[in-house]
């Protein structure tokens, strides 16, 4: 298949473009904004037709979560209306599209993990243009499946990880919060399901992936630090109102596996074993 990849320079992008190298029977077009601005549809249009693509995995977004809350245009442009120019595209060819999304759909408010029939009921600018985003595709491209992930972190790009390791080497404090849940996803084992999901034939609807278990962003600061041989910074728990930020977060936004599991055969991986391995990489 010719299969377009989207936002190849981001964490997740960039995995995928490590695992085209298990799975050479397709031909992959691996673009950022450079080789193809996706917020331009007669861009997409001539894309798509001219590289006969079959395929489209979406890994483009807007994700700074605070920013959107004052830079709501551009965030509706990537998040929208983007997902929504490829949807139409790949939907003339009869091709399919994967779409990620975000837990952000969710406010966070459940105590049990979500599944994909809850209601969404985002509480950011960020989690309204990413279902806006979802709702667009389902609805233009009828062999669409969108993967909602959670707390996205890799050897690539800024995240948590990156950004708890260099701060846990150059201060001797650090305040995390320790009220709001969720489970860590290494975009590696995102990726893997992601192929799966290729090699086996995409099948629309949503879906939930993230690793597997649960924890505080405080539990998984200490466990980074632990795992990196961090010792000399003290890590103490902040409630969420001690560190207010533009846009409110999910307390609670941890994702149930089952029907990914089930529909592809995939074993996800515990999140502390993945972090593990991402650390390795990271401190070589």
């Amino acid at each position: 298949m010719n299969i377009l990849i989207t936002g190849c320079n981001g964490q997740l992008g960039n995995e995928m473009q490590l695992l085209e190298k298990v799975h050479p029977e397709h031909t992959y077009f691996n673009t950022d904004v450079a080789e193809l601005d996706i917020t331009d549809q007669k861009a997409i249009e001539t894309f798509v037709t001219e590289h006969e693509i079959e395929g489209i995995v979406n890994c483009a977004a807007y994700t700074a979560v605070d920013k959107a809350e004052s830079n709501k245009e551009l965030c509706t442009a990537l998040n929208t209306e983007a997902p929504a120019y490829l949807a139409m595209a790949i939907e003339k060819c009869g091709g399919w599209l994967i779409q990620i999304s975000t837990d952000y759909v969710f406010d966070g408010t459940k105590h049990t993990p979500y599944v994909e029939t809850d209601t969404p009921c985002p509480d950011s600018v960020y989690g309204s243009t990413k279902l806006a985003g979802e709702l667009a595709v389902s609805k233009l491209c009828k062999r669409t499946m969108i993967i909602r992930t959670a707390w996205l972190y890799s050897t690539f790009g800024n995240n948590f990880v990156k950004t708890m390791i260099r701060l846990g080497n150059e201060k001797p404090e650090l305040g995390v919060i320790f009220d709001q849940i969720g489970t860590p996803t290494y975009a590696r084992d995102l990726a893997v399901a992601i192929f799966a999901a290729i090699e086996q034939g995409v099948k629309p609807g949503v879906y939930h992936y993230s690793d597997e278990g649960v924890i505080s962003w405080y539990d998984f600061t200490k466990a980074i630090h632990r795992i990196a041989g961090i010792k000399t910074c003290h890590v103490k728990p902040l409630h969420t109102a001690e560190y207010p930020t533009p846009a409110n977060r999910p307390h609670y936004s941890v994702l149930d596996k089952t029907k990914i599991k089930e529909t592809y055969g995939i074993e996800v991986p515990y999140w502390e074993e993945s972090l593990a391995e991402c650390i390795a990489l990271l401190l070589k």
